[in-house]
């Protein structure tokens, strides 16, 4: 990491906030740049703003692709629900033996860099991680995130659920697994998270949902695997969710965790853009690996 990404502090919230709106697609990119306006002040302009916020791939590079302590390669799964067929990387230790595999969900913008990151520091602390492309049926991720985030709004959202269940089956049965599956994903893919371990309750032995909305209340009744939530403090439209959720865990008897890291934003553990923060994120991340490894020890 260099010093040229701006941090969440150099924004006024309620940038970071319209931001928010924008990536989830409440407002669009006309409806962002003219919210924006009032805040683009000593020569900064609302695009600008838009710019320093954007996802800077660069900064996605804690472990190389190339890092001779791993083995990546990209395998396509059959996903005859969904749409057919479905794509991930597979990112494993070099060194044999059998290892926990953990399923990664990316956003609502494809398999991007930073995903792929997620599933190689995986690999580099024991895991085989797998990480689907949800936009594989269109060509895959297509190198940003807007044209990632607009590709994904076009699919079919039972047909996307569906190519995610094959892909948990699919990691699942890889023949250096230990027999246990973890999930762990990010927004969207802390929804997913949360509804794999739901639909696949005798498959996921343990999820890890950041920043994930919820699943109905008959959704939630289903799951049986350990849950480790993680939360922004600033992330209201989330976080006004997990009340009733945390309710429907109890009434489940599921064994869950869940942190909320103060002033911090929805995304704070993507290094790519200025809602990172380091403290949560390192934090978060050691609670994740701590809790894959005491539920996803091996048969």
């Amino acid at each position: 990491m260099d010093g040229h990404r701006k941090e969440a502090a150099a924004f006024d919230q309620r940038v970071l906030d319209l931001y928010d709106d924008y990536v989830h697609g409440r407002v669009d990119r006309r409806g962002f740049l003219a919210g924006a306006a009032q805040f683009a002040v000593g020569g900064t302009t609302a695009a600008a703003l838009l710019a320093a916020l954007t996802p800077q791939y660069a900064f996605a590079a804690q472990v190389a692709a190339d890092d001779p302590r791993i083995t990546t390669v990209y395998r396509t799964f059959p996903a005859p629900e969904g749409h057919g067929e479905g794509r991930g990387l597979l990112a494993a230790p070099r060194a044999e033996g059998r290892y926990p595999v953990v399923l990664v969900v990316h956003e609502n913008r494809g398999l991007n860099p930073y995903i792929e990151d997620v599933a190689r520091r995986l690999a580099v602390a024991g895991f085989i991680a797998f990480a689907p492309d949800a936009l594989y049926p269109l060509g895959g991720y297509p190198g940003n995130d807007d044209s990632g985030r607009e590709m994904q709004a076009k699919l079919d959202r039972a047909k996307v659920l569906a190519d995610l269940e094959a892909a948990a089956r699919f990691a699942d049965a890889l023949p250096r697994g230990n027999g246990k599956l973890g999930v762990v994903g990010f927004c969207f893919g802390g929804l997913v998270t949360n509804l794999l371990a739901s639909r696949l309750a005798d498959l996921v032995d343990a999820g890890v949902p950041y920043y994930g909305g919820q699943p109905s209340a008959e959704e939630a009744a289903r799951i049986k695997a350990p849950l480790l939530l993680q939360f922004a403090e600033l992330d209201t439209r989330v976080n006004a969710g997990w009340p009733a959720y945390e309710q429907q865990l109890k009434a489940a008897g599921v064994v869950y965790a869940a942190h909320v890291y103060p002033g911090v934003n929805h995304g704070f553990h993507n290094d790519t853009t200025p809602r990172y923060d380091q403290v949560a994120a390192e934090l978060s991340w050691q609670r994740t690996l701590a809790f894959f490894r005491a539920h996803l020890a091996g048969n």
